[in-house]
């Protein structure tokens, strides 16, 4: 029955993964930017033979439906394409840039989930007081502020007010790579990683704060009470097992908002990884690369809503009967 239940999982999501295909080949292909003017430039003096030769060449005359199931089946190859901005071939481009930007959204990722947890629990169990208010306010700022603005309130402050990281850049400026050392990576990573930390911390701490709230009102805690458990004990006994799990399947569920606020923090902070890739790629119409970097997001999305649908599957059996009984 389990195993029936992560097959239609996994379904449901390679579906969608196909529809985000059609979808995105559309909206890419369709955009004002016209590629081969941005492969070119405006001001080129080729001649309209050259130019139909290079439009053959990245196959910009065929039919959308023929581009598409092209694409398509050259991505079931492993062939992603050139990029017309780098000059080389989309999945070279994209190991190269995602392995920057793994690090970043790695931990990122596990402090925010590990900081927003016990913010959270620390909020609930003071319900009510300055230090609930405080911390509410903060996570709800955090929600409604554009990481692009906090991005560059952290760089004015550290970077060019107190001058304690630099402005940019994942290594130092004319240094070789050979003597790059990891200290320089890590000094440069810090302010793009502290930033991406803040800004996901609001969702899984309030998320965090609600479930203490709701754990510590139900009638088997007061039944722990009455049994003489004490307040460590129910905490640990209870409490931190009824949250942990739902918390960390509530962060592999916010994936989408990492990858996005990756994206704009690398922007902010010109960190060479997969989200100054995307900008380059749509300033440039650089559409192979627009359309690899579209569906290598949408599978480390669909990634996290995979692991979440499956662990809220294990958690609550409830879950995985509706679904296979639907």
């Amino acid at each position: 029955m389990k195993g029936k239940y992560v097959s239609e999982t996994i379904l449901k999501m390679l579906l969608l993964l196909f529809a985000v295909t059609i979808l995105s080949f559309i909206l890419i292909t369709k955009a004002p930017i016209d590629p081969l003017t941005s492969y070119i430039g405006s001001e080129s003096t080729l001649s309209p033979a050259a130019r139909q030769q290079i439009a053959d060449y990245w196959g910009l005359n065929q039919p959308l439906v023929q581009r598409y199931f092209t694409w398509l089946g050259n991505i079931f190859r492993g062939d992603f394409g050139m990029s017309i901005t780098y000059k080389r071939p989309v999945i070279d481009v994209i190991g190269e840039r995602f392995s920057a930007s793994l690090v970043l959204m790695l931990l990122a990722w596990l402090c925010s989930g590990v900081l927003g947890f016990f913010l959270g629990m620390a909020s609930g169990k003071h319900k009510g007081s300055v230090f609930d208010k405080i911390t509410q306010g903060f996570c709800l700022v955090l929600q409604s502020t554009p990481t692009f603005w906090i991005g560059i309130l952290f760089l004015e402050l550290f970077s060019v007010t107190l001058g304690w990281f630099p402005l940019g850049m994942s290594v130092p400026m004319g240094v070789l790579a050979s003597q790059v050392t990891l200290g320089d990576r890590m000094y440069h990573l810090f302010l793009p990683f502290f930033t991406l930390t803040v800004i996901s911390l609001g969702k899984i701490t309030l998320y965090t704060r609600q479930k203490y709230i709701e754990e510590m009102n139900n009638d088997y805690i007061l039944f722990a009470k009455a049994r003489g458990e004490s307040s460590r004990q129910i905490l640990n006994r209870h409490i931190m097992r009824n949250i942990a799990l739902p918390a960390v399947t509530v962060q592999f569920a916010s994936f989408s908002e990492l990858f996005g606020g990756m994206t704009l923090a690398e922007t902010v902070f010109s960190y060479p990884g997969i989200g100054t890739a995307t900008t380059a790629a749509a300033t440039h119409g650089d559409v192979p690369l627009l359309l690899g970097i579209t569906l290598f997001s949408a599978l480390f999305v669909f990634t996290g809503n995979l692991i979440a649908n499956l662990l809220y599957g294990v958690l609550d059996p409830r879950m995985r009967e509706g679904a296979l009984h639907a």
